[in-house]
Formats: C-alpha cells, structure tokens, sequence
C-alpha cells in the first residue's frame, strides 16, 4: 500500500456540511455528459447508427484525430528540442530564450487564427491548422520539460558516462525516460485543447467535430444530431483524461544527494549552436512575431478608419461583468472539493480528487450546447441569462481553480481544525476561523487567474451570453465573421495585453525566474 493511501487512512471523513456543498460541482459537470447520454438515446439506435457511419461523421472523425495527433507529434518535437537546448546546452540567452519560448501562448489561439487568415487562403486548411496551432501549444509541452530537465539528477548522467555512454546515449537511456512523464502530460493537455479547439478551426477552414456541433446548433437549437456528435467528442476525450491520471499517478522523482541540485555542466552545441538559434527565431517568429506585427497592422488601420477605443470600452466593461462573477462562483464552488481531498478521507475524497481531470476533458463547446438545450426545454428562464453563462464558467475552469486553492490547502495542518473544535467550534466555525484565513493565498491566486482566463474565453459565452451583450470575445468574432478584420484589431490587441498577464506569471513561476538578462 502507497504512503499516499496510508496517509489518507489516517484522515477523518468529512463533515456532513461540506458533503452537499461537495455534491453540488459533482452535479454540475455530470450536467453536460446526462445531457448528451440522454438526447443521443431519445433519437433511438438506428438514428445513432446511421448518423455515425456517415461519412460525413467518419470525415470529421479523420480531421479531428489528425489534427491532435499533427499538433501533438510537431509540439512534442519542438518543446523538447527548444527545452535541452535553453537548459542543457551552451545557447547564448538562454533565459531570455526561455520566456520567448512561452510568448505564442499570450496570443490566444483563435486571434493568431485571426492574423494567419487575414494574410490570405494560404494558410487555412489542416496543413495551416497544425502549424499556427503547434505554435500556440508548443508552451504547453515546453513548461514542463524544462522543469523535468532541471530536476534531473546529473549524478545519473555521470555515471552513464563513466560506463563509456557518450552523450547521446546518455539522454537517450537516461535523461529522456525521466523526462517522458513531462513530455506525455504535456501532450496530453495538448490533445485536450485540440479536441475542443473551435474559434482557430472556425477562421481557418477546418471542420472537426466542434466545429460541426456548432453549425448543427445554429441550424437547430435542439437537435439530436449535435448531441451524438457531442458523445463522440467526450468518448474521444476520455482516452486523454485517463491517461493523464495515470501519468500523474505514476510520477517518481529521486535525487541520490540531498539538499539543492548540483547544476550539470551545459552541453557544447559546437557545430549546432547556429542552427538551433534560427530553429527558436523561427518558431518565436511564427508563434509570436507574425501575429502581432499582424495584428499591429489592423490596429492602425482600423484607427485610421475611425475605430478607436469607443467600440471597445464597451465591450471590455462587459467582460469584466462576466468575469469577475464567474471566477468568484468557480472559486466558492472549488474550495469544499479541495478541502475533501486535502483534509478527509471517503469517496467523496476520491472523488474530488478525479474531478479536475474528468472536467478538464469536457470541450466547452459541450458544455455550453447541453446548458442551452436543458435551459430552453426545462428552465427556459434561465435561457440566455447571465446566471446560465457563469454556471458554464463554473464548470469548465474548475480544474484551474482547484489547482490553485489547492497549493495553499496542503500547507494548512489539520491540527488547526483540531484546535478550533477544542475551543468550541462547530465544524463548519472552525472551518471559517481556522482554515480558510489560511487557504486565502490560493482563493486569491485562483480569483485573479480564472478572471484573466475568463475574459477571454470564447465558446460559452459566443453561445450563452444574452441578446445584446457584447464581450472583447463575442465582439471580436463578431467582425472577423464579416471578414472586418481592421474593426476586430482593437478587440484582439486588447485580448492579446490581457492575456499577457497570466502567461508572464505561469512562466515565472514554471520557470523560477527572478531577475532578468
């Protein structure tokens, strides 16, 4: 039995307050797949069978699946090869290649669509697809192994060498298999962002099965056929959340000394150093230089035609209205799963523990279609309602808000709990006055992240927001369906300067940088 499992054994179960306000997240995620398992079943089997062997369905079950795995083969390649070279090797600014590195990632994925598309056809089809989004999910997979790469033992390498293995050998049966649980849960939160990608695919001509659950929407507001093509997509997305448990299950990580890693000495790239140089301005080019010198182009182009920051005030007070409610729910609703996990023993415990990446798994454009349909047919005074939208918000940035409060709830002891009950208080008092002053860093951080996500997020809101109200998103997609690409420069700029503020601090902290070269 695991120390994980003993230690668990050791936890009480949970108070009976913090079981229904446990419960009510759980029913929540369980809306969207309850929804799809029951509309798919209402069309009866034979409109299941003949609506999957299509070949209309065959096809975008090819796109799909070649567009996850073009992404995640190219991303994986880069994001490793970009990772040795920034932390192993002897790169000039290597720190400064380190945060360029991350830069496609502040350019959320449909604006960099958004500028490819602006440029001309040339770059929309699969081929297009793969390349603009391996550029924005490159970061995704080089996080990681860069953290995996500087936690490597170099004692293990030395010993390798000393049995007369040069050094490609010794990445190879020493480096790179203590890199692979990075590399694989890199490129499986890579396959998830595919496989619920739907505003790049939409601008960049590609149908995959969101996309087709998005014109099966707009053409019927209820149809049978968007909820089979949304049971597709969770059967396709529950391989990848599976896999990512297992792999977070299986990580190992030893040091043979003590105390702070030895820092192994950089490897000569020799003949190789320039070609890794243009290998990085290239893809920091791709990822990170076209789509703003692009989208700096529309901006003053569209100022000169008179679009300005009136058209877009508007909109940023609107997305801020949607966000800061919507992080504050998914916070409030996070803090009792992380407590069940962190703090008490019982299923209720397991559960929440899984729950982050069973919902990570759900595509938004899911999420959103089944929180329509069960509004118009069940509560339809919920539909178009902001309470509907921040219950989407809820649901689908819970992991990110759990991640977060998490962090501050495994420093809090459970002698603090004790103490209070001693004192007199109930258990939810000694919650109140003993544990959650103590979770208020993580509540903080998961507020701040998840509003800065929130505004610019697309699907849900595109989808659920009421009639008239106008997000930097929803506005945005608004003109670049009309192909007013200089209209929608203002409301990507600003997109791109927002979402600048999280990338800067997940790098900072990923990479433990302090001071700048």
């Amino acid at each position: 039995m695991s120390h994980r499992l003993r230690h668990r054994d050791r936890l009480p179960p949970a108070p009976r307050w913090l079981v229904p306000a446990s419960l009510l997240p759980v029913a929540l995620v369980a809306l969207p797949a309850g929804y799809v398992a029951l509309r798919s079943w209402e069309a009866g089997p034979s409109r299941i069978v003949a609506d999957l062997l299509r070949p209309y369905t065959l096809g975008l079950l090819l796109n799909t699946l070649t567009l996850s795995a073009g992404v995640c083969l190219s991303a994986v390649l880069i994001a490793t090869a970009a990772a040795w070279c920034t932390e192993r090797c002897d790169l000039p600014g290597r720190r400064w290649w380190r945060v360029a590195m991350t830069l496609p990632m502040a350019v959320p994925s449909y604006v960099s669509s958004y500028a490819y598309s602006s440029l001309g056809p040339a770059f929309q089809g699969m081929g297009g697809a793969i390349l603009i989004l391996t550029a924005y999910s490159t970061p995704l997979i080089y996080l990681p192994v860069s953290a995996a790469l500087r936690g490597v033992d170099p004692s293990f390498e030395d010993v390798a060498r000393s049995l007369g293995h040069g050094r490609w050998r010794s990445f190879r049966r020493i480096v790179l298999p203590q890199a692979l649980p990075a590399i694989g849960g890199g490129a499986l939160i890579v396959a998830a962002h595919m496989l619920s990608e739907f505003g790049a695919l939409s601008f960049l001509r590609v149908e995959t099965f969101t996309t087709a659950i998005f014109d099966q929407y707009q053409a019927e507001f209820d149809n049978a056929t968007a909820a089979l093509l949304s049971g597709v997509l969770i059967l396709l997305c529950l391989p990848v959340v599976f896999g990512e448990i297992r792999l977070r299950r299986g990580k190992r990580f030893a040091r043979i000394a003590k105390g702070g890693a030895r820092v192994p000495a950089p490897v000569a790239l020799g003949t190789f150093k320039l070609p890794a140089l243009v290998g990085l301005a290239c893809y920091v080019a791709l990822g990170f230089g076209v789509p703003m010198a692009t989208l700096g182009f529309w901006v003053v182009r569209g100022a000169s035609a008179g679009y300005g920051l009136g058209t877009v005030l508007p909109a940023l007070a609107a997305s801020i209205g949607f966000a800061l409610p919507g992080a504050a729910l998914t916070t409030l609703i996070a803090v009792p799963l992380v407590l069940a996990t962190t703090h008490y023993r019982g299923r209720l415990a397991a559960l929440a523990d899984r729950l982050p990446y069973l919902v990570h798994g759900l595509p938004g454009i899911v999420v959103a279609l089944a929180l329509v349909s069960i509004s118009i047919r069940y509560v339809p005074a919920l539909y178009q309602s902001t309470a509907l939208v921040l219950v989407a918000y809820a649901v689908l940035f819970l992991p990110l808000a759990q991640s977060s409060v998490r962090a501050s709830a495994e420093l809090v002891p459970r002698e603090l709990t004790d103490v209070a009950r001693s004192l007199g208080r109930g258990p939810f008092g000694a919650f109140v006055f003993a544990t959650l002053p103590n979770l208020m860093p993580g509540i903080g951080a998961a507020l701040a992240l998840i509003a800065l996500q929130l505004m610019r997020e697309l699907t849900a809101t595109l989808l659920l927001a009421p009639t008239g109200v106008v997000t930097l998103a929803t506005e945005f997609w608004s003109y670049t369906s009309d192909r007013a690409y200089a209209a929608a420069a203002p409301f990507a700029a600003t997109l791109v300067l927002i979402s600048g503020v999280p990338v800067y601090v997940f790098t900072v902290r990923s990479l433990g940088i302090r001071e700048w070269v």
